[in-house]
């Protein structure tokens, strides 16, 4: 009896650490207008004009200072345009305990019949651990999808020429961390991403605390590129998160892990500056406020967004559903500073 007891209480812990479900998140539905926050768009600003704005949107100190730009047009003739600014609604990104479960697109690589790929195979099932007495203090491990998410394109919306920073004009998935070798291993991560020996360290997390401070107010440091605000240390640039038991903060770390490990491939780009004003430029450096977010599943923000390393307490209430809706799908906004040519041909 004792050794059935004992059998039961490593099975319930097991359970609770590992979360085998592949939930559907229906996205692709009526949510699309539902779901998303339409008014964190704002502002909208137009050769330096601002044309709309609400109390709880925000401008990057960053953003251009123009009027009046120049970019070649479809025919590589430069022509004149008009500084247009906005946020855009561009990824998407889930995180999942079940390897392969895509619930974006409400599918399940990971019941792929006899010789597929192992690589979304349930051996290497995600982990959350919310003991915070034990000896790995609340490690939590989850693989992403990271997904083009141009709903502007694709509901026609700012789609003049010089106002698409790529060539994404539909869903589409971007990554799987399933087969990038250097999320789940911290060592390989170490490699690929060097400069982890000198921010990897108490000392800098302390220095981490500044811009936790100016988080708050959407105004992460540049300078301290290894910071995310409240949620800590982004390096190594792993899919492992230590010592919190918050999933919100975990997840949010993990996405601005993602976010600056895809900037360095040339994955994510700069889309906020003069420089990026009639293209999206690669940038090997994490721009932190180029960013916002806002939840979409289980639980969606549809009033406001919250910033690069905004304390999770200001906007994590009532997000997640216990049991059944575990895994975070964020949708992930970037500033736009865009050329908006003008065709004179229309003009005349």
């Amino acid at each position: 009896m004792i050794k059935k007891l004992l059998l039961l209480v490593v099975l319930l812990s097991y359970c609770g650490q590992v979360q085998a479900k592949c939930e559907k998140s229906d996205i692709i539905s009526g949510k699309l207008f539902t779901d998303i926050c339409w008014d964190c768009v704002l502002p909208i600003v137009v050769a330096h004009v601002n044309l709309g704005a609400s109390s709880k949107s925000w401008k990057p100190s960053g953003a251009t200072d123009k009027y009046l730009c120049v970019c070649k047009n479809s025919g590589g003739i430069p022509t004149v345009g008009v500084a247009t600014s906005f946020w855009e609604p561009a990824r998407l990104i889930e995180f999942e305990f079940q390897p392969g479960c895509l619930s974006v697109l409400n599918a399940n690589l990971g019941k792929s019949v006899d010789g597929g790929n192992p690589n979304f195979d349930r051996i290497q099932q995600g982990t959350r651990n919310t003991n915070l007495q034990g000896a790995n203090k609340g490690t939590t491990f989850m693989h992403y999808h990271y997904y083009a998410f141009p709903i502007l394109q694709i509901l026609d919306m700012f789609t003049g020429f010089g106002c698409s920073s790529d060539g994404f004009l539909d869903l589409d998935v971007m990554y799987f961390s399933e087969l990038d070798p250097t999320w789940d291993d911290d060592l390989l991560a170490f490699f690929i991403n060097p400069e982890a020996a000198l921010v990897s360290n108490p000392i800098a997390s302390v220095a981490c605390v500044p811009d936790s401070f100016a988080s708050m107010v959407h105004k992460p440091i540049q300078t301290l590129f290894w910071c995310a605000g409240s949620w800590g240390n982004m390096y190594p640039l792993a899919g492992f998160i230590n010592g919190s038991a918050n999933l919100m903060r975990q997840t949010s770390l993990m996405t601005a892990k993602v976010l600056a490990a895809l900037h360095r491939r040339g994955i994510a780009w700069q889309t906020m500056g003069n420089d990026a004003m009639c293209r999206g430029q690669i940038n090997p450096m994490i721009v932190k406020e180029q960013y916002k977010f806002t939840m979409i599943y289980p639980r969606p923000e549809t009033q406001s967004a919250h910033g690069f390393g905004e304390p999770p307490i200001m906007w994590e209430w009532n997000r997640t559903i216990p049991g059944q809706g575990e895994n975070p799908i964020f949708l992930i906004w970037r500033w736009r500073d865009c050329c908006n040519l003008i065709d004179i041909t229309k003009a005349l």
